[in-house]
């Protein structure tokens, strides 16, 4: 196996260890979400355990500002291995701390103390290895290896949906309520202490080194407003209808499909797990895809389906009681926003200077995932609540349409790209 194949692969497992983390709290708010907020309304639990989740992703600006740069000026190897121990201690807390009728408000100031420190280390975690996967990734195959960014990313959500599953068929519903969804929480804990060990010995980026044999600028938020503002905000802009339809397609679906079209609890986590399977295995297709008609096309594809098709998807989803049904519209939804997330960690890639790449990746990111993605199941729910769901529909929709108008008139980076090491 060669060094390139080998830092891929050994930065792609990493990957999917920290998101399993990040998305074992979305997987399993329907079980803890009583013992953190009691309610006799299931809405208003998972409206107050949804604002956990955001709370979480508050931190993520920071951390994707602070580990940017970090990475940008100590190794992308570094900024790797810091995410994940943070990531570590926020699942820990998370597994080891009591309920509400144990030690009352304190436990969810816990919860909300451990997602921060998770949305740390996830702000830190995006930049730092969509810069890595796109610069170890060769010029002609970068799309295609840098969509293994997703797929790990995907494969976390993918796993921590199978640990539910398995938890659902060998525990007693009513253990799993009380204390089996603890288990999840340890697990990412002890496979994070796995990672930690497995990043150490991580190969460096060429990028990184000439970039520092350079002496170029140091990193900062200074400099990266300062000489890389348009790029700045065009990541923002590319981001925002991308990463809520993501949200809304995959994270929010799960809850949608319980809360909504009346599925268990059971048929929805199957219904999440078989699409998100086939998603992920599109990734690198859609990526290889990339490589050959440019990047520019395949966000076009997803703009204009994503506008067409998000309210007809949801507005029939909460009508059918087939699982066939419900398991084809969430496919087609995952389909189009592949346009998206195969792709967009090597279009950020490729708009910055190796000097100051993790930073312009991870940062405007962030601030765009914050605001639209980590938000997505709280307005959701607001809407339901509100007695309007469809305007969520209407939400994403709109969202979808702001980014294509960017995408119509960005350059295509496969043929402008700032990474100039093959």
């Amino acid at each position: 196996m060669n060094e390139r194949l080998k830092s891929i692969i050994g930065g792609s497992t990493g990957n999917m260890v920290e998101w399993f983390d990040w998305y074992v709290y979305s997987a399993f708010t329907l079980y803890f979400a009583p013992h953190f907020f009691p309610s006799t309304d299931r809405t208003a639990q998972l409206l107050s355990a949804a604002a956990v989740f955001a709370v979480g992703f508050v931190m993520r600006p920071v951390g994707a500002w602070i580990m940017g740069i970090y990475a940008d000026r100590h190794g992308r190897k570094a900024g790797l291995t810091l995410s994940v121990t943070l990531m570590c201690a926020g699942s820990l807390l998370i597994a080891c701390t009591p309920g509400y009728e144990t030690i009352g408000v304190a436990a969810s100031a816990l919860l909300v103390v451990a997602r921060l420190l998770q949305g740390l280390s996830v702000g830190g975690e995006y930049g730092a290895s969509a810069t890595y996967l796109s610069e170890m990734a060769g010029e002609a195959r970068r799309g295609f290896y840098s969509s293994f960014q997703y797929v790990t990313l995907i494969s976390g959500q993918l796993l921590a949906i199978m640990v539910l599953l398995l938890l659902q068929a060998v525990m007693d519903p009513a253990d799993l309520e009380q204390w089996g969804w603890r288990i999840p929480f340890f697990i990412g804990a002890l496979l994070a202490i796995v990672v930690f060990r497995l990043r150490r010995g991580l190969a460096e980026t060429n990028s990184f080194k000439n970039a520092k044999e350079a002496k170029s600028e140091q990193s900062g938020l200074l400099t990266l407003l300062r000489h890389h503002p348009k790029e700045t905000a065009l990541v923002m802009l590319l981001t925002a209808g991308g990463t809520l339809a993501f949200y809304a397609y995959s994270i929010y679906m799960q809850k949608f499909l319980v809360n909504t079209s009346g599925f268990s609890k059971v048929a929805a986590s199957q219904i999440n797990a078989i699409t998100l399977f086939i998603f992920m295995c599109l990734q690198p297709l859609a990526g290889a895809l990339s490589d050959r008609i440019g990047r520019k096309p395949m966000m076009i594809a997803f703009g204009i389906s994503g506008v067409l098709f998000t309210y007809p998807i949801f507005a029939t989803l909460e009508q059918t009681s087939s699982m066939v049904t419900a398991t084809l519209l969430v496919m087609a939804a995952l389909i189009i926003v592949t346009g998206y997330t195969s792709i967009n960690a090597v279009v950020k890639a490729e708009l910055f200077p190796a000097h100051i790449r993790a930073l312009g990746v991870a940062l405007p990111y962030a601030l765009a995932n914050t605001i639209f993605g980590g938000t997505a199941e709280y307005v959701a729910l607001s809407f339901k609540d509100a007695g309007w769901e469809r305007g969520f529909y209407w939400y994403v929709t709109a969202m979808i349409g702001i980014s294509l108008i960017v995408y119509l008139r960005m350059r295509d980076t496969r043929k402008s790209s700032l990474i100039r090491e093959d």
